[in-house]
Parts: structure tokens; C-alpha cells; sequence
């Protein structure tokens, strides 16, 4: 093991809490990584240029990668000393994005944490929006493809269908959640850490975003929009248990947080049903 790799946290998935003798950033960003060795050298100079003038010396960028077969991990830690502000965490033992996310917050150091694909999907320039949000004073700032200035690329009609779905029964099954975000299955956000600190998080599958929403201390919500790109490089790692996963996700949430005998009706469950048998007639 690489000494300079961050060591990756065990046991329960929970951000520890602002303490200024640790804390020495004001901004970490998590890069979840797995296969994206030739996206990795280009989103780290794009990110750190933007961040540079604005945030000089207060920033680390976190790469989490669960043990690539092309060896992501060994060229991030390549770039590190190019990259004062990189730091790579190399996952042998877990893997998913969501659990990568959560592993990279725990190990960082600053008051803000954020999350962004390394496929270049999420437009970087976004993310000075984004951070302007936040110091406005929001508790999460959310990289939304369903408000003005959104939008997907070049999906399917299945791919979209799959998505508004997904987006649909998520307001059925937890409104007082997903009826703040329009978006609820981005991965491209900012959130402070004091609003999800000593939380016990239960990361499914590839979407975190509902499980800080449902779980953290938000108060103030702020979307900006964003057109969701195609890969440039690579091959997408979308497929249809994706929102298999997000469905099972948001039962879960249902039940941890209130009784679902009284807050979700039978129907809904057998809605979801349907999507899911749709989501594997599209994606098989």
C-alpha cells in the first residue's frame, strides 16, 4: 500500500464533527472513481484551476477508488505531486459510490464537503455556482437537470422515462424529502458538514444525495442547473439496477423514518414494482 494513500475508514458510515484543531480546509471534494484512468489527469487540472483563485491553499480534492483493474488509483497517486491538494484513497474491501463518497467525507478535512464524477458528466464550472450557494448560506447545493438552465445530453426516450419515473414514485413514497429537490438523483452537490455530522448514514447503490437529504440537518436547500454530459472517454456504468437500487433505497428511508404501515399505501409499492420490471425490459 502506497504510504501517502489516505487510510480508508471502517465501521459505521458516519462524518465526524466540525472541531477547528482538525478541520484545516474550507472545502473537500470527494471523485469517486472505478475504470476512469484517462479521465483522471484531465477533471483534476480542470478542478484545480477553477479552484485555485478562489479557494488558494483551503481545498483538497479526494480521489476514492475501489481497487480499479486499470489502475485509476495508481495514476491519481501519479499526479500527487503535481497536485499538492490531491489526496487518493485506494478501496480494497467495500465497493459503490455512495459508500465511496461517504468513506472520502469521513477522511476529510474540510468545513464543506462536495461530491463530483471524474467522467467529466458534471460540468466543472458548475461547481463555482455551486460554492456560491453555499456561502450564500445554503446547506446544500444541489447540480439539478430538471430546472432552467438543465438538461440531459443525448439519452434515450427509455433512459429519461427511467429517470422521471424514478423521480415520480420518490415523491410518492417520501414527499416531505423528495418534494424539496428537483433532482433527487443527482451526484453532483455540496452540502456543509454540520448538517450531516454524526448522522449514521446507510449508503445504497450510486445515489447519496437522498440519503443526506433524508437523514441530514438541512434547513435551506439551493439548486443550480446543469446539462448532464456524455462521456468523452470510457464507457457509462448506468444500467437499469441503478434505479432498482434507488427505488429499494427510498423503501428503506421510508421505514427508518416513520411507520409504513401509515404513510405508504400498498398501491405505491406495487407502482414501484412496475417500474422496476421496466427499468429490466429496457435494460436487458
Amino acid at each position: 500500500m502506497n504510504p501517502n494513500f489516505l487510510t480508508v475508514p471502517t465501521g459505521v458510515f458516519l462524518v465526524p464533527p466540525t472541531t477547528s484543531s482538525e478541520l484545516l480546509l474550507q472545502f473537500s471534494l470527494i471523485l469517486p472513481t472505478y475504470q476512469e484512468r484517462d479521465n483522471i489527469p484531465k477533471i483534476v487540472q480542470i478542478l484545480t484551476d477553477l479552484l485555485d483563485p478562489v479557494l488558494p491553499g483551503a481545498y483538497e480534492l479526494i480521489v476514492v477508488d475501489d481497487d480499479s483493474p486499470d489502475g485509476t488509483w495508481q495514476v491519481a497517486a501519479q499526479l500527487m505531486p503535481a497536485y499538492p491538494q490531491l489526496q487518493v484513497m485506494r478501496r480494497q474491501t467495500e465497493k459503490g459510490l455512495s459508500t465511496a463518497v461517504i468513506r472520502g467525507w469521513q477522511a476529510a478535512r474540510g468545513n464543506i464537503l462536495g461530491v463530483i464524477d471524474a467522467d467529466l458528466q458534471h460540468p466543472p464550472q458548475v461547481l463555482l455556482d455551486l460554492w456560491q450557494e453555499i456561502v450564500r448560506g445554503a446547506d446544500l447545493a444541489v447540480g439539478s437537470r430538471h430546472i432552467e438552465g438543465g438538461g440531459v445530453s443525448e439519452w434515450s426516450l427509455a433512459r429519461r422515462c427511467l429517470s422521471r419515473g424514478a423521480q415520480i414514485l420518490g415523491l410518492l413514497i417520501l414527499p416531505e424529502v423528495l418534494g424539496r429537490l428537483s433532482d433527487p438523483m443527482s451526484g453532483y452537490f455540496i452540502v456543509r458538514r454540520g448538517a450531516i455530522a454524526q448522522q449514521i448514514m446507510s449508503p445504497v447503490g450510486y445515489k447519496i444525495l437522498v440519503e443526506v437529504a433524508a437523514r441530514g440537518r438541512i434547513r435551506w436547500i439551493r439548486e443550480v442547473g446543469y446539462v448532464f454530459q456524455e462521456r468523452a472517454r470510457g464507457e457509462s456504468k448506468v444500467t437499469w439496477k441503478q434505479y432498482v437500487e434507488y427505488l429499494q433505497h427510498l423503501i428503506q428511508l421510508r421505514c427508518s423514518l416513520s411507520p409504513m404501515q401509515r404513510l405508504m399505501p400498498l398501491g405505491i409499492l406495487g407502482l414501484s414494482g412496475v417500474v422496476i420490471n421496466m427499468a429490466a425490459f429496457y435494460g436487458s
